[in-house]
């Protein structure tokens, strides 16, 4: 049987030296749940004038949470009306679970004998009756059941101060499974916190009535001084309907506009699918959709992935004007033109040197001359064509920087995805070259493995997918014999071309690979809730603890439940919102078999229909 969950929080909260002090407590929540009855007071009350007390009774739990205190004078039959209406409008049983009795302001003796008679009018089982003596330093706390005709029993009570406000705008993220819970549990079961949580969250019908209202019954609960509200925020939400409704039907425009049958043509998908800019504009119009929704939010994690992503576009597009407002002053626009094109040809020039070092002898390596030969002059005309083609778009470069750093104002996350598409083609040389090292150090892998097959006895069944015996002929073998000595001793000049272009192919990949995860960093981060943990801890509650007010023989055991804030790390995890770049497909054991047999990564793969 597994340990009640505020012994738990007594535990985790107690150190050592004090847990002595504390073993009368531990073995108090120990007894058997009959024999223990929880009330949870709010702290806003403990002043408040007498009357009854008005909250739901848990009886798996064998505990009560008071919600509000009715004051006197009141007529009980618009009390239930009122606990009626309020029991429709938030579907949690709210009844009148005993009377409260504040002892300042009348003679005890004759506020006892009104209080014993509420009883018979409000019937409850069990009937509380809370009473703050003079001073306030003392309470008392009984809670009655009738077992028959003139007779009645006492349960033992232990009375629990909670504040009311933080219960009502907290969010409880109990763990996943619990040590002594098995998957599936009931989640209500963990010491009626979660039921504490809960009917506090729903009873917010209860609350909007205070003591100065006009009606005929007063209250007293975290707002009894008056509701908390705001003309401006009122005017905002009368007003954020029509314009959302405009700004979603301009939204499902665009978003139609995108789906026509001009763009899913197969030179315009294709540039879709592998442009970064493209699918960062997609996955800003879903957020712009999201927040532009006159959909209401049904739960919790849905407002809150609203109010996350809403702060996620706004630090955006606050990033991005920044970027904006720097690259338009003081002409440094013209200044990365002017340098631009100097560091492109500087590129090209030590490509140049590379492949000269390596049609020589590298390292001290004897390569194949004649293959050589060709595969440097091959990569020499590339870079040839490469330098021609900077050079023929250098007058128009400094005018596409001006058009890139206006894109900045759609946010920054959609320059440096332009960034990124900018990189790979300023690059693409350096791609060519990969692939071509790439495709022709795999076709000599796969000769040399189907010619070590031959040697075997052994061939490939295409049409069952593996390796079959098969015999040879004194001809075929010795045609493969031949075949595998020419393609053995090309191989290291091949393997080193490839080695050579796929270093540079992944450190460009690496650059891209940081701005998408910058990208990726602004797009998932949930920073409302992060926000909501550093200024209001209470609003994410991963837990609760117990401090002892006082704990006397003779008197009920005095508690007072503390919300325990959730831990940053667990407030990413829950609430990180979707991103539109992809993560490593591969690990790092499967990239290097991919590198070592020749097949071509995508490390970013953003999109599952990319193929070798």
């Amino acid at each position: 049987m597994g340990v009640c969950p505020v012994v738990g929080s007594v535990l985790s909260h107690c150190p050592p030296s004090s847990f002595s002090r504390h073993k009368e407590l531990l073995l108090f929540f120990l007894k058997p749940p009959s024999m223990v009855l929880k009330a949870f007071f709010p702290t806003c009350c403990a002043s408040a004038d007498s009357g009854l007390l008005v909250g739901r009774w848990v009886p798996e739990q064998s505990c009560a949470v008071v919600l509000a205190v009715v004051h006197f004078p009141f007529i009980p039959i618009q009390v239930k009306q009122l606990l009626a209406q309020v029991q429709q409008a938030s579907q949690v049983g709210v009844a009148v679970l005993g009377t409260w009795c504040c002892c300042r302001q009348e003679p005890e003796e004759s506020l006892g004998r009104f209080l014993e008679g509420l009883a018979a009018v409000f019937p409850h089982e069990p009937w509380l009756r809370l009473c703050r003596e003079r001073g306030g330093t003392f309470w008392s706390c009984e809670a009655t059941r009738r077992q028959g005709p003139g007779a009645s029993s006492e349960d033992q009570v232990t009375l629990i101060f909670y504040d009311q406000r933080q219960v009502l705008l907290s969010q409880l993220h109990p763990p996943a499974v619990l040590p002594d819970r098995q998957v599936g549990a009931d989640p209500t079961g963990t010491g009626g916190l979660a039921a504490v949580f809960h009917t506090v969250a729903c009873s917010e019908a209860l609350f909007r009535s205070d003591r100065f209202d006009e009606g005929p019954v007063r209250l007293s609960h975290w707002q009894s001084e008056g509701v908390e509200a705001s003309i401006l925020a009122e005017l905002a939400k009368r007003a954020s309907g029509p314009v959302c409704l405009l700004l979603a039907s301009l939204l499902s425009l665009v978003s139609a506009v995108g789906a026509c049958r001009v763009f899913q043509l197969r030179p315009l998908s294709f540039l879709g699918s592998k442009l970064s800019t493209c699918e960062q504009l997609r996955h800003r119009l879903e957020h712009l959709r999201l927040i532009f929704s006159t959909k209401k939010a049904e739960n919790p994690a849905q407002l809150m992935r609203k109010a996350n992503t809403v702060a996620s576009v706004l630090l955006d597009v606050a990033l991005g004007l920044l970027l904006l407002s720097w690259l338009h002053g003081r002409s440094r626009i013209g200044h990365l033109a002017d340098t631009l094109i100097p560091v492109a040809d500087h590129v090209a020039e030590e490509l140049q040197h590379l492949l000269q070092w390596l049609m020589g002898a590298p390292a001290g390596l004897k390569m194949n001359r004649a293959l050589d030969q060709v595969l440097g002059r091959f990569f020499l005309y590339h870079i040839h064509l490469w330098i021609s083609y900077i050079h023929l778009m250098s007058p128009f470069v400094e005018h596409i920087l001006w058009h890139v750093g206006l894109s900045a104002c759609l946010g920054l996350t959609v320059a440096l995805s332009l960034l990124a598409d900018i990189v790979a083609l300023l690059t693409f040389h350096i791609y060519c070259f990969y692939v071509y090292g790439a495709r022709l150090y795999r076709l000599k892998i796969h000769g040399l493995s189907s010619l070590w097959r031959l040697f075997r006895g052994k061939k490939w069944n295409a049409l069952r997918r593996r390796v079959d015996s098969c015999s040879y002929d004194l001809d075929q073998l010795f045609i493969g014999t031949l075949l595998f000595t020419i393609l053995l001793f090309l191989l290291p000049t091949t393997a080193l071309y490839y080695l050579v272009f796929t270093l540079l192919r992944l450190l460009v990949v690496a650059v891209q690979g940081l701005i998408h995860l910058l990208v990726d960093l602004i797009n998932s981060l949930p920073l409302y809730s992060l926000g909501l943990r550093l200024c209001r801890p209470y609003r994410l509650a991963a837990g609760v603890k117990f401090r002892v007010l006082e704990h006397e023989a003779g008197r009920p055991l005095r508690l007072l439940m503390q919300i325990n804030p959730l831990p940053y790390s667990r407030v990413v995890h829950t609430y990180r919102l979707p991103s539109c770049g992809g993560h490593p497909q591969h690990s790092w054991g499967s990239l290097c078999r991919r590198l070592f047999s020749g097949e071509l990564i995508y490390p970013w793969g953003q999109r599952s229909d990319r193929q070798d």
